[in-house]
């Protein structure tokens, strides 16, 4: 069972291999708010730790990278590994286990090799382990964890989609932040929306994962789990989105045989949709069963929380007001409507 807020674990020492970007900063942040002593190894290009932790610059590709952690006869309670080079990875666990009681590697579900069946869980099929492609070369980092560490000291977080303040990725603050300026307009500012039945999406707070992190290392926690959010409708998902910025104007809803037609992106990137996927190839990639994770105690928030807090931290970011990471163009998005009306 996990620790209750308020109570205090033992005072742990975790080695971070990053700790400067995303993810990683929340993991050290959720770590130090538990009064845990953090060390972070990185090479400071994505910023800087969170205040209180001890960073370490190092290039984990060149020799001798993780010799200050491990110098004068240093231990780690758990080493918590967010890297997805598999050299790195294999190079890393082979000077820290002798100094690590246990290891920490974040991988991600695009390791498993088939993304059609919705319900799938941990023991699903792996890609290869091509190591020139990401899913692959986290199952190749992820073999190197457990060669190393075995299994009873090894935890495998496969992390689904990852959300909520912070996203720069675009992926889940473009729609409510999209709502949200129809929302304000002067005018009438339609949206453009996707209408894939059969698609479902399922983010985790990044927040939600970072402390679940953190509470399994307390916990000894051990094995392979799915890191991922409640599982819903893409259609319910954008409805959320709709009412945490407050909006109730017109949505133009296309279907797939429609964006591909007009050469609309999946996923993300320029000239994109965010969140969708080929629901024909797709529709388990954001429908895996979760029930490991919430028997291990990763319990989500509410997703109106997580997309609000996007929407908020979009509001707050620095930079160029257009889309980042993923979704369309304002001129795009025009274009694109007036194509679907005219097919009315």
């Amino acid at each position: 069972m996990l620790l209750a807020a308020g109570s205090a674990p033992r005072r742990l020492r975790l080695l971070v291999l990053g700790g400067t970007a995303w993810l990683g900063g929340e993991i050290v942040s959720a770590a130090l708010a538990r009064g845990h002593e953090v060390t972070c190894l990185a090479r400071g290009s994505s910023g800087a730790v969170p205040a209180g932790a001890r960073f370490v610059r190092a290039d984990r590709g060149t020799a001798g990278a993780y010799d200050p952690v491990v110098a004068g006869g240093q231990r780690w309670d758990a080493v918590v590994d967010l890297g997805r080079d598999a050299s790195h990875v294999r190079d890393a666990v082979s000077v820290l286990e002798p100094a690590g009681a246990s290891s920490v590697f974040v991988s991600s579900v695009s390791v498993y090799a088939d993304t059609a069946t919705p319900g799938a869980d941990e023991s699903a099929a792996l890609v290869d382990g091509d190591e020139s492609d990401y899913g692959g070369s986290k199952v190749a980092a992820e073999r190197a964890v457990v060669g190393a560490f075995g299994r009873e000291r090894s935890l495998i977080v496969r992390a689904g989609l990852i959300g909520g303040p912070g996203d720069h990725t675009g992926r889940t603050g473009w729609w409510p932040l999209r709502f949200a300026r129809a929302a304000a307009a002067t005018e009438p500012d339609p949206v453009l929306v996707l209408d894939v039945p059969g698609l479902d999406v399922q983010p985790i707070d990044v927040r939600d994962l970072a402390s679940w992190v953190v509470a399994s290392v307390e916990r000894g926690l051990s094995g392979t789990i799915d890191a991922v959010g409640d599982r819903q409708s893409l259609a319910d998902h954008l409805t959320a989105a709709r009412r945490v910025a407050g909006h109730t104007g017109e949505v133009v809803p296309v279907d797939e045989a429609w964006l591909e037609a007009h050469g609309v992106n999946p996923w993300a990137g320029p000239w994109s949709l965010p969140l969708w996927v080929p629901v024909a190839t797709h529709a388990g990639f954001g429908a895996r069963s979760g029930g490991a994770g919430r028997a291990a105690g990763l319990v989500p928030r509410p997703v109106d929380e997580t997309l609000r807090d996007a929407l908020a931290w979009e509001r707050s970011r620095p930079g160029p007001a257009g889309p980042h990471g993923a979704g369309l163009e304002p001129d795009d998005e025009r274009d694109l409507l007036a194509a679907a009306r005219r097919r009315r």
